[in-house]
């Protein structure tokens, strides 16, 4: 697991209406890679772009199904366990739209 990673869980997740969902991990990537640790921070996906700074929007491109935004004003802790399913990785370009997004959604300055 490395940071800017796309997965879906298998599991029903309450606060997505009891629906499975796609998350982007967020992590440092020697937080994600490392087996002793079990959880890692993840921004979720939503199916509906709003527009907003603090957003990422993703779409076929990415491997996701349709047109969707990730939404870091959300973040989550998530056990590695419950991120099943691999979907795909963040390109570059992606990478630096998220920093960007985590940058507004955390109040730190932006470059």
């Amino acid at each position: 697991m490395r940071r800017g990673e796309i997965y879906r869980t298998r599991e029903r997740v309450a606060e997505r209406g009891a629906k499975p969902g796609f998350y982007v991990v967020v992590s440092r990537t020697f937080i994600a890679e490392h087996e002793d640790v079990s959880t890692v921070i993840c921004a979720p996906v939503y199916g509906e772009v709003l527009g907003l700074t603090t957003e990422v929007v993703l779409g076929p491109e990415d491997g996701l199904p349709r047109t969707c935004a990730v939404r870091c004003d959300f973040l989550t802790l998530m056990f590695k366990r419950k991120l099943t399913h691999f979907v795909s990785t963040l390109s570059a370009f992606k990478l630096a739209q998220l920093n960007r997004a985590l940058a507004h959604a955390l109040g730190l300055p932006t470059q």
